[in-house]
Protein backbone atom coordinates (compact mmCIF):
# COMPACT_ATOMS: atom_id res chain seq x y z
CA UNK A 1 0.00 0.00 0.00
CA UNK A 2 1.33 3.52 -1.13
CA UNK A 3 0.68 6.55 1.35
CA UNK A 4 0.95 10.06 0.16
CA UNK A 5 1.68 12.03 3.33
CA UNK A 6 0.99 16.18 3.54
CA UNK A 7 2.82 18.36 6.03
CA UNK A 8 5.35 16.67 7.06
CA UNK A 9 7.31 18.51 9.60
CA UNK A 10 3.99 19.74 11.23
CA UNK A 11 2.88 18.48 14.45
CA UNK A 12 0.61 15.76 13.09
CA UNK A 13 2.28 15.09 9.95
CA UNK A 14 5.40 14.48 11.85
CA UNK A 15 4.11 12.03 14.43
CA UNK A 16 2.02 10.44 11.16
CA UNK A 17 5.40 9.29 9.58
CA UNK A 18 6.17 7.11 12.19
CA UNK A 19 2.55 6.19 12.70
CA UNK A 20 1.89 5.11 8.97
CA UNK A 21 5.21 3.43 8.06
CA UNK A 22 4.00 -0.13 9.33
CA UNK A 23 1.27 0.05 7.28
CA UNK A 24 2.78 0.73 4.00
CA UNK A 25 5.18 2.69 2.07
CA UNK A 26 4.81 6.65 2.74
CA UNK A 27 5.47 9.42 0.31
CA UNK A 28 5.82 12.33 3.30
CA UNK A 29 6.10 15.69 1.30
CA UNK A 30 5.99 19.43 2.52
CA UNK A 31 4.78 22.90 1.27
CA UNK A 32 9.28 22.97 -0.28
CA UNK A 33 7.96 19.99 -2.01
CA UNK A 34 4.28 20.95 -3.14
CA UNK A 35 2.74 24.17 -2.48
CA UNK A 36 -0.75 23.53 -1.27
CA UNK A 37 -2.02 26.60 -2.55
CA UNK A 38 -1.79 25.62 -6.24
CA UNK A 39 -4.54 22.95 -7.45
CA UNK A 40 -2.57 21.92 -10.49
CA UNK A 41 0.71 20.97 -8.55
CA UNK A 42 -1.41 19.03 -6.17
CA UNK A 43 -2.87 17.25 -9.01
CA UNK A 44 0.86 16.75 -10.82
CA UNK A 45 1.96 15.27 -7.15
CA UNK A 46 -1.05 12.93 -7.20
CA UNK A 47 -0.47 11.63 -10.47
CA UNK A 48 3.14 10.82 -10.05
CA UNK A 49 2.38 9.28 -6.59
CA UNK A 50 -0.68 7.48 -7.34
CA UNK A 51 -1.38 6.54 -3.38
CA UNK A 52 -4.07 3.98 -2.31
CA UNK A 53 -4.24 6.88 0.55
CA UNK A 54 -3.91 10.36 0.68
CA UNK A 55 -3.44 11.57 4.22
CA UNK A 56 -3.61 15.72 4.43
CA UNK A 57 -3.04 16.78 7.96
CA UNK A 58 -1.17 19.91 6.47
CA UNK A 59 -3.35 23.12 6.89
CA UNK A 60 -2.95 27.14 7.06
CA UNK A 61 -3.18 27.32 10.82
CA UNK A 62 -2.37 30.61 11.90
CA UNK A 63 -6.14 31.16 13.41
CA UNK A 64 -5.32 35.43 13.37
CA UNK A 65 -2.97 35.95 11.14
CA UNK A 66 -5.60 34.19 8.42
CA UNK A 67 -7.68 36.96 9.18
CA UNK A 68 -6.04 39.72 7.07
CA UNK A 69 -4.37 36.26 5.17
CA UNK A 70 -7.76 35.28 3.47
CA UNK A 71 -6.48 34.22 0.48
CA UNK A 72 -3.80 31.83 1.10
CA UNK A 73 -5.90 30.26 3.89
CA UNK A 74 -8.69 29.65 1.89
CA UNK A 75 -6.61 28.14 -1.15
CA UNK A 76 -4.95 25.40 1.27
CA UNK A 77 -7.67 24.82 4.12
CA UNK A 78 -10.87 25.29 1.66
CA UNK A 79 -9.81 24.35 -2.10
CA UNK A 80 -6.77 21.87 -1.83
CA UNK A 81 -9.06 19.06 0.21
CA UNK A 82 -11.45 19.33 -2.79
CA UNK A 83 -8.75 18.92 -5.92
CA UNK A 84 -7.07 15.91 -3.24
CA UNK A 85 -10.63 14.38 -3.41
CA UNK A 86 -11.08 14.71 -6.97
CA UNK A 87 -8.10 13.10 -7.51
CA UNK A 88 -8.45 10.49 -5.67
CA UNK A 89 -11.57 9.43 -6.91
CA UNK A 90 -10.33 8.91 -10.02
CA UNK A 91 -7.61 6.48 -8.33
CA UNK A 92 -10.52 4.86 -5.98
CA UNK A 93 -8.26 5.87 -3.48
CA UNK A 94 -9.38 7.14 0.55
CA UNK A 95 -8.94 10.54 1.94
CA UNK A 96 -8.02 11.37 5.25
CA UNK A 97 -7.91 14.89 6.19
CA UNK A 98 -8.19 16.65 9.56
CA UNK A 99 -10.67 19.45 10.77
CA UNK A 100 -10.96 21.47 13.93
CA UNK A 101 -13.28 22.72 16.56
CA UNK A 102 -13.34 26.52 15.26
CA UNK A 103 -15.85 24.65 13.14
CA UNK A 104 -18.08 25.38 15.68
CA UNK A 105 -19.21 28.63 17.16
CA UNK A 106 -18.52 27.49 20.55
CA UNK A 107 -21.96 28.47 22.03
CA UNK A 108 -23.70 25.07 22.16
CA UNK A 109 -23.29 23.90 26.38
CA UNK A 110 -22.62 20.33 26.21
CA UNK A 111 -19.66 18.53 24.15
CA UNK A 112 -20.36 18.78 20.03
CA UNK A 113 -21.21 15.91 18.44
CA UNK A 114 -20.57 15.44 14.30
CA UNK A 115 -24.69 16.00 13.53
CA UNK A 116 -24.32 19.65 15.13
CA UNK A 117 -24.94 22.60 12.30
CA UNK A 118 -21.34 23.91 11.74
CA UNK A 119 -21.28 27.87 12.26
CA UNK A 120 -17.38 28.99 12.09
CA UNK A 121 -16.74 32.61 13.72
CA UNK A 122 -13.16 33.24 12.06
CA UNK A 123 -11.56 32.77 9.05
CA UNK A 124 -9.94 29.83 9.72
CA UNK A 125 -12.67 28.14 10.98
CA UNK A 126 -14.95 29.03 7.70
CA UNK A 127 -11.57 27.91 5.37
CA UNK A 128 -11.79 24.44 7.09
CA UNK A 129 -15.58 24.26 6.94
CA UNK A 130 -15.53 24.55 3.31
CA UNK A 131 -12.43 21.86 2.88
CA UNK A 132 -14.77 19.62 4.44
CA UNK A 133 -17.10 20.58 2.00
CA UNK A 134 -15.18 20.24 -0.86
CA UNK A 135 -13.65 16.67 0.49
CA UNK A 136 -17.20 15.85 0.96
CA UNK A 137 -18.58 16.87 -2.69
CA UNK A 138 -15.68 15.50 -4.40
CA UNK A 139 -16.79 11.62 -4.68
CA UNK A 140 -13.69 9.95 -3.19
CA UNK A 141 -14.10 8.15 -0.25
CA UNK A 142 -12.95 10.08 2.86
CA UNK A 143 -12.38 10.33 6.75
CA UNK A 144 -12.24 13.88 8.59
CA UNK A 145 -11.45 14.05 12.02
CA UNK A 146 -12.44 16.77 13.78
CA UNK A 147 -9.65 17.82 16.78
CA UNK A 148 -8.58 20.63 18.88
CA UNK A 149 -5.51 21.91 20.70
CA UNK A 150 -3.45 19.77 19.05
CA UNK A 151 0.28 19.93 21.10
CA UNK A 152 3.19 17.70 20.28
CA UNK A 153 6.93 17.65 20.95
CA UNK A 154 7.65 19.06 17.01
CA UNK A 155 6.80 22.07 16.05
CA UNK A 156 4.74 25.25 18.19
CA UNK A 157 1.99 24.94 19.83
CA UNK A 158 0.55 26.34 23.62
CA UNK A 159 2.35 24.55 26.09
CA UNK A 160 5.76 25.01 24.25
CA UNK A 161 4.84 28.69 24.81
CA UNK A 162 4.19 28.28 28.53
CA UNK A 163 6.97 27.20 28.84
CA UNK A 164 9.44 29.81 26.98
CA UNK A 165 7.15 32.47 29.37
CA UNK A 166 7.55 30.59 32.10
CA UNK A 167 11.44 30.65 31.64
CA UNK A 168 11.00 34.17 31.37
CA UNK A 169 8.38 35.88 33.40
CA UNK A 170 7.27 36.17 36.87
CA UNK A 171 3.54 35.79 36.46
CA UNK A 172 1.21 35.04 33.79
CA UNK A 173 -2.43 35.73 32.89
CA UNK A 174 -4.68 32.94 30.70
CA UNK A 175 -7.59 32.69 29.45
CA UNK A 176 -10.14 30.59 31.29
CA UNK A 177 -13.55 30.93 29.62
CA UNK A 178 -12.62 28.43 26.95
CA UNK A 179 -13.01 24.93 27.70
CA UNK A 180 -11.43 21.81 25.50
CA UNK A 181 -9.52 18.98 25.40
CA UNK A 182 -6.03 19.47 25.02
CA UNK A 183 -4.80 16.48 21.92
CA UNK A 184 -1.32 15.40 21.36
CA UNK A 185 -0.07 14.60 17.75
CA UNK A 186 0.64 11.21 18.94
CA UNK A 187 -2.58 10.27 19.57
CA UNK A 188 -4.14 11.51 16.39
CA UNK A 189 -1.25 9.72 14.68
CA UNK A 190 -1.52 6.32 16.30
CA UNK A 191 -5.84 6.31 16.42
CA UNK A 192 -4.96 7.52 12.09
CA UNK A 193 -2.94 4.39 11.81
CA UNK A 194 -5.26 1.81 14.12
CA UNK A 195 -8.12 3.27 11.86
CA UNK A 196 -6.81 2.61 8.26
CA UNK A 197 -5.14 -0.97 9.86
CA UNK A 198 -8.69 -1.44 9.80
CA UNK A 199 -9.82 0.09 6.37
CA UNK A 200 -6.52 -2.11 4.90
CA UNK A 201 -8.08 -5.57 6.15
CA UNK A 202 -11.31 -5.16 4.64
CA UNK A 203 -11.53 -6.73 1.30
CA UNK A 204 -14.71 -4.82 0.43
CA UNK A 205 -14.93 -0.91 1.07
CA UNK A 206 -18.60 -0.92 1.34
CA UNK A 207 -19.92 -0.59 4.70
CA UNK A 208 -16.60 0.61 6.10
CA UNK A 209 -17.66 3.44 7.96
CA UNK A 210 -15.98 6.56 6.06
CA UNK A 211 -17.11 10.33 7.11
CA UNK A 212 -16.97 12.66 9.51
CA UNK A 213 -15.51 11.58 13.19
CA UNK A 214 -14.53 13.81 16.53
CA UNK A 215 -10.95 12.92 17.42
CA UNK A 216 -9.86 14.37 20.78
CA UNK A 217 -8.52 13.50 24.29
CA UNK A 218 -10.76 12.52 26.89
CA UNK A 219 -11.49 14.89 29.78
CA UNK A 220 -11.46 18.38 29.54
CA UNK A 221 -9.87 21.73 30.70
CA UNK A 222 -9.71 25.60 29.80
CA UNK A 223 -6.67 27.18 29.02
CA UNK A 224 -5.52 28.30 32.34
CA UNK A 225 -6.10 25.24 33.97
CA UNK A 226 -3.77 24.01 30.90
CA UNK A 227 -0.99 25.86 31.50
CA UNK A 228 -0.90 25.50 35.22
CA UNK A 229 -0.57 21.53 34.50
CA UNK A 230 2.28 22.35 31.66
CA UNK A 231 4.29 23.95 34.63
CA UNK A 232 3.80 21.37 37.03
CA UNK A 233 4.81 18.67 35.07
CA UNK A 234 7.86 20.92 34.06
CA UNK A 235 8.32 21.59 38.08
CA UNK A 236 8.08 17.88 38.75
CA UNK A 237 10.55 16.71 36.30
CA UNK A 238 13.38 19.42 37.41
CA UNK A 239 13.02 22.30 34.83
CA UNK A 240 14.22 25.54 36.44
CA UNK A 241 11.36 28.41 35.85
CA UNK A 242 10.52 31.41 36.85
CA UNK A 243 7.15 30.96 38.19
CA UNK A 244 4.89 28.09 39.47
CA UNK A 245 1.34 26.94 38.61
CA UNK A 246 0.10 29.60 41.52
CA UNK A 247 1.76 32.33 39.39
CA UNK A 248 -0.47 31.94 36.71
CA UNK A 249 -3.55 33.45 36.82
CA UNK A 250 -6.95 33.31 35.23
CA UNK A 251 -8.46 35.94 32.96
CA UNK A 252 -11.78 36.17 30.20
CA UNK A 253 -11.37 36.19 27.21
CA UNK A 254 -12.71 39.98 26.43
CA UNK A 255 -9.58 40.53 29.01
CA UNK A 256 -7.15 39.12 26.18
CA UNK A 257 -8.31 40.65 22.62
CA UNK A 258 -6.79 39.05 19.31
CA UNK A 259 -8.19 39.60 16.11
CA UNK A 260 -9.90 35.74 15.16
CA UNK A 261 -12.95 34.96 17.60
CA UNK A 262 -12.33 31.63 19.54
CA UNK A 263 -15.13 29.03 20.77
CA UNK A 264 -15.68 29.26 24.27
CA UNK A 265 -16.82 25.43 23.75
CA UNK A 266 -14.31 23.15 22.22
CA UNK A 267 -15.18 20.10 23.43
CA UNK A 268 -15.69 17.27 21.39
CA UNK A 269 -18.04 14.27 21.44
CA UNK A 270 -16.33 11.10 20.56
CA UNK A 271 -18.49 8.59 20.99
CA UNK A 272 -19.30 7.79 17.63
CA UNK A 273 -15.60 7.03 16.87
CA UNK A 274 -14.79 5.17 19.74
CA UNK A 275 -18.33 2.93 18.86
CA UNK A 276 -17.40 2.66 15.17
CA UNK A 277 -13.63 1.49 15.81
CA UNK A 278 -13.69 0.37 19.25
CA UNK A 279 -10.86 2.96 20.03
CA UNK A 280 -9.94 3.54 23.70
CA UNK A 281 -9.42 7.81 23.71
CA UNK A 282 -7.03 7.87 26.67
CA UNK A 283 -7.15 11.60 29.12
CA UNK A 284 -5.62 14.80 28.27
CA UNK A 285 -3.58 14.85 30.71
CA UNK A 286 -1.65 11.28 30.39
CA UNK A 287 -0.80 12.59 26.43
CA UNK A 288 0.23 15.90 28.07
CA UNK A 289 2.81 13.79 30.41
CA UNK A 290 4.28 11.87 27.29
CA UNK A 291 5.07 14.71 25.04
CA UNK A 292 6.23 16.98 27.97
CA UNK A 293 8.79 13.90 28.85
CA UNK A 294 10.31 14.26 25.40
CA UNK A 295 10.09 18.27 25.12
CA UNK A 296 11.96 18.20 28.02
Amino acid sequence: MKILLTGKNGQVGFELQRALAPLGEVVAVDMEDCDLGNPEAIRALVRSVKPQIIVNPAAYTAVDKAEADQATAYAVNATAPGIFGEEAAKLQALVVHYSTDYVFDGTKPEPYTEDDEPNPQSVYGKSKRLGEEALQASGADHLIFRTSWVFGAHGGNFAKTMLKLAGERESLNVVADQWGAPTSAPLIADVTAQILAQYKKRQEREGFPFGIYNLVAAGETNWCEYAKAVIASANAAGKVLKLGPDDIHPITTAEYPVPASRPANSRLNTSKLKSRFGINLPDWQEGLEHVLRRIL
